[in-house]
This record gives structure tokens, C-alpha cells and sequence, in this order.
């Protein structure tokens, strides 16, 4: 069991928001807690296409959700949404699997004119999940370089955003950890 789950949403196996998320797995695991990476591309499609609520995969992915502390989500600006890969998983998990889990959402686009995606997008969509969303956090493709693993982050004011809003996050999982004990236990 992961304290916390990073899922990507990203079809694109070498996309800039993969590489960020990589990047807070990382501070993450530094803190202490334990982290699952999931991504869309370890879905089969047919299950997806489909809506095959009973595949052992999704299942899987249910349970893995329900006994985490936390979720960090991220996902690329695709028609000034969310691509349709992830709004199909999330649309095969119960309705209420998100209920009090501190969720962070990240989205990555290519312009400012997409900023408000995860505000009316991605953010109303994880409510709908009953999550607790933090503020989450919005970066542009230039300002990250996925040639970089280490801080693919080159502007410094959104990597101050950035782990500003992580140890925001981290905080508020501890804290729910502490004072709720496992999820399991609700």
C-alpha cells in the first residue's frame, strides 16, 4: 500500500507533464512517503473504450486509490480540457472514491490562454470524485525541459509555485494520516 498515488494523464509516453510529475515523485519520496506511479498508458484500451468496470486492472487501481493517503494527478492541456484517456479512467472509478483524500492537480499547455483549464476543468471534475483539491498548479511547456530528470523546472518562480504547492500537499496528507489513521479504517 502507497501513501500516496501519482497518476499521469498523459498519453504521450514522453510528455513534459510525466516528466514533472517524475520530478515530484522524487521530493516526495524524500519526505518520506511511499509513492505509487500510475499512468493511462498501463490501461488496455479495450477496457477503456469499453467502460469495462470489472477489469482486473481498473479494479486494481480502485483498491490502490482507496488505501492511499493521497493523489497527485497530472495531465496536458488537449483542446483546452483534459485529454479524453484520462476523463475514461476516471469515468470507470466509483463515483465517491476520492472522498477526503487530498488530491494535488497539475496541468501542463503550451499557453497562458489555457491557465484557467485546471480551474474548470480537471479541478470540477475530481470534486465530482468528492476530492480535496489543493490550489494545484499550472505550467507552461517552456518552462519545462524534459531533457532534465533531476529539475526539469526552468523557471524558477514556478518551481517555487510548484514545491510550494507539493509541501502544501505533503502537509495536509500527514496531517490526515495522523489525525484519521488509514483510509481503510473509515
Amino acid at each position: 500500500m502507497s501513501e500516496i498515488i501519482a497518476l499521469s494523464g498523459s498519453p504521450s509516453e514522453h510528455s513534459r507533464t510525466d516528466c514533472v510529475l517524475r520530478f515530484l515523485c522524487d521530493l516526495v519520496e524524500r519526505e518520506g512517503l511511499s509513492i505509487t506511479r500510475i499512468s493511462v498508458r498501463n490501461f488496455a484500451p479495450e477496457d477503456l473504450v469499453y467502460a469495462r468496470f470489472d477489469s482486473p486492472q481498473i479494479e486494481a487501481l480502485a483498491t490502490s486509490i482507496r488505501e492511499a493517503r493521497g493523489l497527485m494527478i497530472a495531465a496536458p492541456v488537449y483542446k483546452a480540457s483534459y485529454p479524453g484517456v484520462l476523463k475514461a479512467l476516471l469515468d470507470l472509478l466509483p463515483q465517491d472514491i476520492l472522498k477526503d483524500t487530498p488530491t494535488f492537480p497539475l496541468m501542463t499547455g503550451g499557453s497562458m490562454a489555457h491557465l484557467l483549464t485546471i480551474e474548470y476543468a480537471l479541478k470540477p471534475l475530481l470534486a465530482t470524485m468528492k476530492a480535496k483539491n489543493s490550489q494545484g498548479v499550472y505550467l507552461l511547456d517552456h518552462q519545462v525541459d524534459r531533457e532534465k530528470e533531476r529539475n526539469p523546472i526552468l523557471d524558477p518562480g514556478a518551481l517555487c509555485r510548484l514545491k510550494s504547492e507539493l509541501y502544501r500537499f505533503i502537509q495536509e496528507v500527514q496531517e490526515s494520516k495522523k489525525i484519521n489513521g488509514w483510509r481503510d479504517s473509515k
